[in-house]
Order: structure tokens, then sequence, then C-alpha cells
């Protein structure tokens, strides 16, 4: 009997929500987020602010950039204080935080911690939590992330899971080592550069070829249209010689189905006339 496989457990980590005013976005940064005024100051600001500058390139960081982006304007758009926004942005980023932290299912875990954090910052209870949400803007912001990170968690999941590549080499009693791969970035890029090389070289020949057949082109073509002249002029010919040999075909089939008919027309009255005869020498 084969062994099971041991299963693979999830990494349990435990996240116990705290305070998070002024964790993320301190009183500086939130004056100068004020003073912005277009989109693009607001997403170079983030992107200086947590080193997102690369995201023109990276992909997880133009995500990040996005969610960090459009958590900020539903600050704005509700008119939240400094300290609400401050906490607000604080909360969707450990959310992230603790989404993106394993390549397993850990919506439950995620959403859990989401709602204490939504807790220490609605109920009065400190040194544990403050009450700086009221319940209407607890209502906005647990609607706001439910319907738009929790609703896209499997491809925030997706894309911020680490690519696992496996190298595998295989080494048996007197055999040879399995030689180490090649960079294949490498190999591409001489390739590229060999077929740069050699498009140029074949370019440069053919403009020489091109400009010393000129002349030679048009000898050609005038030899191909008197060719062409030829070959039309005698193909008509033997096209007319075979229309007139199918008429004659034709004509010659009418007449022998015409003595066909007119044979089998003479037999048949022969028969009728024979058959009268008869009949009329019974009665007598």
């Amino acid at each position: 009997m084969p062994q099971d496989l041991p299963k693979v457990s999830q990494p349990t980590k435990e996240h116990k929500a705290i305070i998070c005013i002024w964790a993320d976005l301190t009183m500086t940064h939130m004056d100068t987020i004020m003073n912005c005024t277009s989109m693009e100051e607001i997403q170079s600001f983030i992107a200086e602010s947590f080193g997102l500058a690369d995201w023109h390139d990276n992909y997880r960081s133009a995500i990040v950039l996005d969610l960090f982006y459009y958590t900020l304007q539903f600050a704005i758009d509700h008119h939240f204080s400094k300290e609400q926004t401050s906490a607000f942005f604080s909360i969707v980023k450990k959310t992230h935080e603790v989404c993106t932290e394993t390549p397993f299912d850990n919506l439950e875990i995620c959403y859990n911690y989401f709602k204490e954090l939504i807790l220490c910052h609605a109920v009065k209870r400190p040194p544990w939590s403050v009450n700086i949400f009221s319940p209407e803007q607890v209502h906005l912001v647990t609607e706001y992330v439910l319907t738009t990170y929790f609703k896209h968690y499997k491809l925030y999941k997706y894309a911020f899971t680490p690519l696992v590549k496996l190298d595998l080499s295989i080494s048996y009693d007197g055999v040879p080592l399995t030689p180490e791969p090649v960079d294949v970035c490498e190999e591409t890029q001489e390739f590229e550069t060999e077929a740069i090389k050699e498009s140029e070289d074949v370019q440069g020949e053919c403009v020489e070829v091109e400009e010393s057949a000129k002349p030679a082109t048009e000898e050609e073509n005038a030899v191909e249209r008197e060719l062409r002249q030829i070959v039309t002029d005698q193909l008509s010919v033997e096209i007319q010689k075979l229309k007139l040999s199918i008429s004659d075909q034709i004509q010659s089939n009418d007449e022998e189905l015409q003595k066909k008919l007119s044979a089998i027309d003479g037999k048949s009255s022969q028969t009728k006339v024979g058959g009268r005869a008869s009949s009329k020498s019974k009665k007598k």
C-alpha cells in the first residue's frame, strides 16, 4: 500500500488589531496630501513615501498604488478628518499585508482581522480602542472594502503569490552530472544581437541587388509581355478548335439518336398492324 503524502498545513500567524492612527500617514503626510491639486501629485507622493517608484514597470507596485490612491480618494470624497483618513488608510494597508503574506487561502482570517481593526477605531475603550468613526462611517467603510477589496480577493491573491521555479538535477553512479542550466536571458540577448547583425547585412545586400537589377527587370518585363501574348494567341486557337470538335460530336450524336428513335417508331407501328389483322381473322 502506498503511503499517503503528508498534507501541507497552512501557516497560522496571530494578528492582533491595534490602534493605527498616524501609523502609516503622519500629520505631515496628511498636510501634503491635502495640498495636492491633482491625481498625479497624490500618486507620485504615495509612490515616493511607500517605495512604489517602479510602478510603471512593476505590476504589483501599480496594483498597490491604485489601492492606496482610491482609499485616500474615498476618504476625501466622504470628508473624513485627517485622523480618520490616516486610520482608514492603515486599516486597508494592514488588511492587504495579511492577505498577501501567504499563498494559502486566508480569506476568513483577513476578514476577521479587518473587523477587529474597524472595532478598534469605532468603540471608545482606551487604551485598546478609540471611537473616531461613527456608526454611519463604519457602515460606509465596511461596504466600500467589501465591494472593492474583498470582492477581488482572489485577484489580489493571484497577483501577489510568488511564482516558484524548480531547478532539478539528478546524479547517478557512473553517469556525469547534469550540466547547470544556462541563463535563458543571456542566450536570447546573444541570439538577438546576432540576428540583428545578420539582418543588417542581408538588407545591405538586398539594396545593392535591387539597384543593379533595375535595368534587368525592365528587359524581363518586355520579354514577359511577348511571351504572354504568344501564349494567349495559341490558347485562343486551341480553344476554337476544341469548340468545333465538340459541336461536331454533338451533331453526330444527335443524328444517331434520331436514327434510333425512327427505327423504334417503325417497329412499334408494324406490331400494331399485325395485331389488328390477327384479331379480325379470329372473329371470322
